[in-house]
């Protein structure tokens, strides 16, 4: 009597999706998201990483992308199954699973593929089999633009927040912002120093000197892969390395790349791919880290106030409060510290400044510094304050100028009626001189708005000398 053959039974896709899903979760305690579904339906049906991206008909989804996604599901399946899957696999290891009573399933004729009924044949295997995944990773860490930390006040607080965001967290997208001085590279290297050995490639780019975001991209992959032969790696090789290892790339001074004259934040040209390319790692699935550094605050990182859709954070950097800061400046009369650190709002650099004049010009004595007509502006004062002016457009020019000839804060309807601007530039400019940090604003039933007493001092004297750029 001949041997009757059971039908193969061929499973429904949400069913098979339910099971990869739950073997997912259970080792990541995550569940696939649609482009992981698109992959598994790809990789069931035949077809390439080629041919799947282009179904899925996303730029930032390209061959090599969709390949790094599903080596990842591949490694997550074959930790749950005991099995060491890939590409080449894929269909006949999860069949076997389902057959299997282990996970649950009573019929034991269950098939995956139907384009290769016979899971044993070796010239099937053979027919779709692809690349080995890439090697095991490796640690590349390169801090040679990164300062060497000479002094270092206390920044505890200030500290625990960005350790928490980056490690805790695993925020993709960090800035510090902050007025020029005020000691933002020196906060983030000493955050560096103290999680580096979290990231398997850590990256340091100064943008002053090498602002272009293409051969940095190419700079970071070569030193990765010292190893291989030599090619030009483009944007999109770097997405794909941050998604394939865990990263920490810094870039520093990033209000380099923005227009002078401008509202704050705007790109140059030439640079405008920056901004895609940090909206794209914001969004994207993977364990890798941005930290920017900025006088400015980009634009991309105003999302951060939706932190449910994009996972930003961002830390506006103030002044140091601590006497301690001046400790070693050979300074008398202790009492009157603090009203100095106040009037030059703890910026360690002015500070530093004014300590070598009042050490000079009073011999030490701050209470008779602080007779004087304050704040005084020091020379280097006015070099870094004249750069920051310079760059600001001309609605934030005259929005400042009005603010320092008033020694009261301002509302907006009151500026409205003092300057000759619509009220939309007034709004405009009132956003943007905040993202530079150097406008105030308190709330007493209305927005008020003063400046920074320094930037203040400085743009009065400036008017009043009758300064052009004024």
């Amino acid at each position: 009597m001949a041997e009757t053959l059971t039908k193969p039974k061929f499973m429904d896709i949400t069913e098979l999706l339910q099971f990869v899903d739950r073997l997912v979760s259970q080792q990541t305690g995550e569940h696939l998201d649609d482009l992981q579904k698109s992959i598994i339906q790809g990789l069931l049906t035949g077809k390439t990483y080629k041919d799947i991206a282009e179904d899925i008909g996303n730029d930032g989804y390209n061959e090599n992308y969709i390949g790094d996604v599903s080596r990842k599901l591949f490694k997550i399946l074959s930790q749950q199954l005991n099995e060491d899957i890939k590409k080449s696999n894929f269909c006949w290891t999860l069949e076997r699973a389902i057959n299997s009573q282990i996970f649950g399933f009573n019929n034991n004729n269950v098939t995956l593929c139907p384009y290769y009924p016979n899971g044993n044949s070796e010239q099937e295997e053979q027919a779709i089999a692809t690349p080995q995944p890439p090697p095991p990773q490796k640690i590349c860490h390169d801090l040679t633009m990164a300062p060497k930390i000479w002094k270092f006040g206390d920044r505890t607080d200030e500290i625990d927040t960005l350790s928490r965001w980056l490690i805790d967290e695993s925020i993709p997208l960090i800035s510090v912002v902050g007025i020029a001085g005020i000691g933002k590279t020196t906060l983030v290297k000493k955050l560096v120093d103290r999680h580096k050995d979290n990231f398997e490639v850590v990256s340091w780019k100064n943008l002053k000197l090498s602002p272009h975001l293409t051969p940095i991209a190419n700079d970071i992959l070569t030193k990765f892969n010292k190893e291989s032969s030599p090619k030009d790696y483009q944007i999109h090789d770097l997405i794909n390395l941050l998604i394939q290892q865990k990263c920490l790339l810094i870039l520093d001074d990033l209000q380099e790349l923005f227009i002078s004259g401008k509202l704050a934040g705007q790109y140059q040209k030439p640079y405008k791919n920056y901004s895609q390319f940090l909206r794209t790692i914001a969004q994207i699935e993977h364990k890798s880290s941005i930290i920017v550094i900025s006088q400015e605050q980009s634009q991309e990182m105003l999302l951060s106030l939706n932190n449910d859709l994009y996972p930003i954070k961002s830390l506006t950097l103030s002044g140091l409060n601590s006497v301690d800061i001046l400790e070693s400046l050979e300074l008398s009369d202790r009492e009157s510290w603090s009203n100095l650190i106040e009037i030059y709002e703890g910026h360690p650099v002015y500070l530093e400044d004014i300590c070598y004049l009042i050490r000079n010009m009073f011999c030490g004595k701050v209470s008779e510094f602080l007779a004087e007509d304050t704040p005084v502006i020091t020379e280097l004062m006015s070099s870094q304050l004249g750069e920051v002016f310079e760059r600001l457009s001309s609605m934030e020019k005259a929005i400042a100028l009005q603010l320092s000839q008033v020694d009261r804060p301002l509302s907006r309807s009151q500026l409205t009626e003092k300057l000759s601007l619509s009220s939309t530039e007034i709004i405009k400019g009132l956003q943007s001189l905040p993202r530079r940090c150097l406008l105030k604003t308190m709330e007493n039933g209305t927005m008020m708005f003063r400046l920074s007493p320094v930037f203040k001092q400085y743009i009065w004297k400036g008017s009043m000398r009758g300064l052009p750029e004024i």
